[in-house]
């Protein structure tokens, strides 16, 4: 059991004291709003009643996650603010979801939107992008939960599995009660406590530095980390291509790929689109979407500059001791240097935004998409939300178990991109293919889906193993424009004989 919880934690009375009452609050939320689910409809789209505004910071808190508010500020730390330049094209992308993608799920009353992807296409459509939002799901929120129990085994003095056990267990527990009702508003509480928790620490960095905002301008600045385009290597340079290439953080490479990437994750996943689905109409899903945008460029601002201030912090101390692996410099610098209640503040945040899982869209997406047309389409209510329950469980342990193999990993920020990266094009691909033309195509979509992931998986390991040099943030944008080229010129030839898309509502 000493290897489990070997203890040197500086937490206090009031630290936890912090992190009970806000985990009390948390319950007491997702039970207040998630009581009375009676039907499917309750437990995955929360009887589209939930407000546009809770659906704007429940969509922001489960884009952030701890891997956020843990990995920007090392990004920060370690590198520059070029990761900033990402959100351009991620801006960018947020309104042709709104305009493009969302008036289609809404006028075929998508309850996943892979649904939409059967009705216009055919159901091997559905089903394969839906095997393959289940394997970029469970593999980047596994990076996602791993580096928010690192995190917190830092804080607490706990080792890494009963981290991940009792994470498990509160996800499952209110989820599989409430459902989405109860994500959708425990997530208001968590991004409101993530957020403050981000305001508190820049307090306490500008009051900790000596010199003030003056200071850090100018030793962050000396030291790179204040960098914020980068325009490449010069052109006609030696090895240009291989540096352009190869550096995702060149700026037409990274507005690119927030713009891909983006488009995506946000439109093609839907562990963030069930989110814009719980409002009543279209216009308040497509207001939602487009506040996202400030909000979520409000928490990237903060927590990178959280990353600047204590690279600038320990600049001016270098006595102080830092931890062994970078990625932790945020919950190390909480425990070893703020005071009580303040680090209660920082592992709440960490905690609110671990706790959010995809347990709920995977359940739904299983349910509707898997289990319904191919295993029991006849079943009443009662049965599918019994079995609904039972997936949250079953997902969950999931979850922990891949969190836990991933825990080996470095540079957990990139590698959840990383993971996308491979299956991401693909979904994306297809949902273009069906939202921006009339093509028929369903044989097509599973040959250009396979084997457009299957192309980047090759090429994501060449770069891995520098046989080639090709930045990750290619991935995305290959698998697209791969997937929509071959779906397009395949479609004639396998699927002349397809019918014509289902009618709205269908």
């Amino acid at each position: 059991m000493e290897t489990w919880f070997p203890g040197g934690t500086t937490l206090s009375a009031p630290d936890y004291a912090v992190l009970a009452a806000l985990v009390a609050v948390l319950f007491f939320v997702g039970w207040y709003f998630g009581r009375g689910e009676s039907s499917t409809s309750d437990f995955f789209l929360g009887g589209r009643k939930v407000p546009w505004w809770a659906a704007c910071l429940s969509f922001v808190a489960t884009e952030i996650s701890a891997m956020t508010i843990i990995g920007v500020p090392s990004t920060g730390y370690r590198e520059n603010w070029q990761y900033a330049q990402f959100f351009i094209g991620s801006a960018a992308s947020r309104l042709v979801i709104a305009f493009l993608f969302i008036p289609a799920f809404y006028k075929y009353d998508c309850t996943t939107i892979y649904e939409f992807l059967k009705f216009r296409f055919g159901p091997l459509t559905q089903y394969t992008a839906t095997v393959f939002f289940f394997i970029t799901r469970l593999l980047a929120s596994g990076v996602r939960l791993m580096a928010a129990c690192v995190a917190v085994g830092v804080l607490v003095g706990w080792s890494l599995p009963p981290v991940i056990a009792l994470f498990t267990v509160i996800s499952i527990v209110y989820i599989a009660f409430g459902g989405i009702k109860a994500v959708v508003w425990t997530n208001v509480v968590q991004a409101v406590t993530f957020i403050g928790a981000g305001i508190a620490t820049l307090f306490f960095l500008g009051a900790s530095i000596d010199g003030g905002l003056a200071a850090v301008w100018k030793i962050a600045g000396e030291g790179g980390r204040l960098s914020l385009w980068n325009f490449g290597p010069p052109l006609g340079s030696e090895d240009y291509l291989k540096k352009f290439f190869g550096d995702p953080n060149v700026i037409v490479v990274a507005v690119l790929n927030g713009f891909f990437g983006s488009m995506a994750a946000f439109g093609t996943d839907h562990e963030l689109m069930q989110r814009l689905l719980t409002v009543e109409t279209r216009k308040d899903s497509q207001r939602t979407m487009i506040y996202t945008i400030g909000g979520s460029f409000l928490v990237l601002m903060i927590f990178l500059s959280v990353g600047t201030g204590l690279y600038v912090f320990y600049a001016q101390n270098p006595a102080l001791p830092l931890p062994k692996e970078l990625d932790k410099i945020y919950p190390h610098f909480a425990t070893q240097v703020m005071p009580a209640f303040l680090r209660g503040l920082i592992l709440s945040a960490i905690v609110m935004a671990s706790i959010d899982s995809p347990l709920a869209s995977l359940t739904a997406s299983f349910v509707t998409d898997i289990y319904k047309p191919l295993v029991n389409a006849k079943a009443d209510e009662a049965h599918y939300l019994r079995l609904a329950r039972m997936c949250v469980v079953v997902f969950g342990l999931i979850l922990a178990v891949i969190a836990y193999v991933f825990s080996s990993f470095d540079k957990m920020l990139w590698l959840a991109f990383k993971i996308g990266g491979v299956t991401f094009g693909s979904l994306l691909g297809v949902f273009l293919l069906g939202l921006m033309t009339e093509r028929r195509a369903n044989r097509a979509n599973l040959v250009a889906m396979v084997g457009m992931a299957l192309i980047n998986l090759a090429l994501l390991i060449c770069s891995e193993k520098r046989i080639i040099s090709l930045g990750w943030s290619w991935l995305v944008i290959l698998g697209t424009l791969g997937t929509f080229a071959i779906g397009w010129l395949l479609g004639p030839v396998l699927d002349k004989d397809a019918p014509p898309p289902a009618p709205a509502g269908a």
